[in-house]
């Protein structure tokens, strides 16, 4: 979250929205309850409902980076967008136009990570072409199966 509000110059305390959202979600009972953190920001959705959404086209795909975008000399602030998103995302600053995760496309156009990519220190955001974070993360679970099945085979499971 720090790191696109400084990305972006946003300030709370301004009543600018915070683009990306860190909730912290409680699970389990005592004595193994545990908090859990879900990051909710713009999906980037290929067949966006909030560019369907806005009546002036001011929700727009980004030609160079594919990001979904807010055009903000078009928006008229009408929140039509943010009805028309399943998650929310597109909110309404205090200078009366709707804001959402731009997926730092002047960073990215530069060959550099989004700010909250790059700052993530558990490494669970991730940034690149869908097919690729997809296979990487199938990469993962396959690896965490054969070592399972190692360790198995080793305590004489089988």
């Amino acid at each position: 979250m720090v790191a696109c509000m400084d990305q972006n110059d946003i300030y709370p305390e301004k009543g600018s929205p915070a683009l990306r959202r860190v909730y912290a979600v409680e699970e389990g009972q005592s004595p193994d309850a545990r908090i859990v953190y879900v990051s909710v920001a713009c999906q980037h959705c290929e067949d966006s409902p909030c560019v369907m959404g806005c009546p002036t086209g001011a929700i727009t795909r980004h030609d160079g980076t594919g990001a979904v975008v807010v055009r903000e000399e078009l928006c008229i602030g009408c929140r039509s967008c943010a009805l028309a998103c399943p998650f929310g995302v597109p909110r309404y600053d205090v200078e009366g136009r709707m804001r959402k995760c731009r997926l730092c496309v002047e960073r990215v156009e530069a060959g550099l990570e989004p700010a909250c990519v790059r700052v993530c220190p558990t490494g669970a955001l991730r940034f690149g072409p869908v097919n690729a974070v997809l296979g990487e993360k199938e990469g993962r679970f396959v690896g965490t199966l054969l070592r399972a099945a190692r360790r198995a085979d080793v305590q004489g499971y089988r």
